[in-house]
């Protein structure tokens, strides 16, 4: 099994990558994927409170838009998992739109490997609406890399991405990475810091002002283990980010048939 894990690692790390869909899954990814008989259905809840104003070559204005995306994950063995993605936004003028959808397998190292760190690589591919965003088709690898130590926890997502479709086709690799630090006041309350960002041609770098970089202080609430909620504000200090984001996720996990000790 651990011949046919790695080269599917091999396998995805050859496939060229994907343009992220910006603001409707703001989210770090962990290493850990559902367990194998389990859903995983999350609700995310983004509001653009201080963006983008203007109509752009023909993409809607992100001021004061209501994203809401539907993620559903299903997890295939104790390596593997795919997850679905419905994205939505409504906003004055528009009213509810949909956005797109993107479908998202991803591998991870097991945990009887005994790894002193989880790691993981999803790729995801999908469609979005002209109206939202000028590259149509896309795809993305994301390797991620995650550490708890006590009550703290890290993790960073070093996701690469590549139009198929759209004016960016010719910038060829995207570097988009995002990370997360948290620490654990109780054991039900998570608080931390969780950052975003959108540099460009990985063989061009974009300039500062031309960045996107947002920074989200984050709680997580620790209710349950089949329960998610998450709640950040984001920051975005360049011209070329939405000035102030609030993000929520609400997620639950449904178990089908027993589960094996640990899962």
């Amino acid at each position: 099994m651990k011949l046919t894990l790695l080269a599917v690692l091999l396998l995805a790390a050859a496939i060229p990558a994907a343009r992220a869909q910006g603001n409707y899954e703001i989210q770090v990814y962990g290493a850990e994927t559902v367990a194998p008989r389990s859903t995983m259905v999350e609700l995310h809840s983004n509001f653009t409170a201080d963006g983008q104003r203007r109509t752009i070559d023909g993409v809607a204005p992100t001021y004061h838009a209501e994203h809401e995306t539907l993620e559903i994950t299903q997890g295939i063995n104790d390596w593997s998992e795919v997850g679905f993605y419905v994205f939505t936004s409504e906003q004055s003028g528009l009213g509810p739109q949909w956005v797109g959808d993107h479908i998202r397998p991803r591998v991870r190292v097991p945990e009887k490997w005994r790894w002193p760190v989880g790691v993981s690589l999803s790729t995801e591919v999908g469609y979005q609406r002209a109206l939202f965003s000028p590259d149509t088709w896309t795809w993305e690898i994301r390797p991620i890399v995650d550490k708890t130590a006590g009550r703290w926890y890290f993790a960073v997502n070093s996701a690469l991405e590549r139009t198929w479709h759209g004016p960016d086709v010719n910038l060829g690799l995207g570097f988009s990475p995002a990370a997360k630090i948290s620490y654990d006041f109780t054991k039900r309350i998570t608080g931390g810091f969780e950052y975003y960002a959108d540099y460009g041609s990985i063989t061009s770098i974009a300039t500062l002002h031309n960045q996107q970089q947002q920074l989200f202080p984050a709680i997580d609430l620790n209710l349950s283990p089949k329960w998610e909620i998450n709640f950040g504000v984001g920051i975005g200090p360049t011209a070329a980010t939405d000035h102030w984001i609030v993000k929520g996720i609400i997620g639950r996990r449904f178990d089908w048939g027993r589960h094996n000790k640990g899962q």
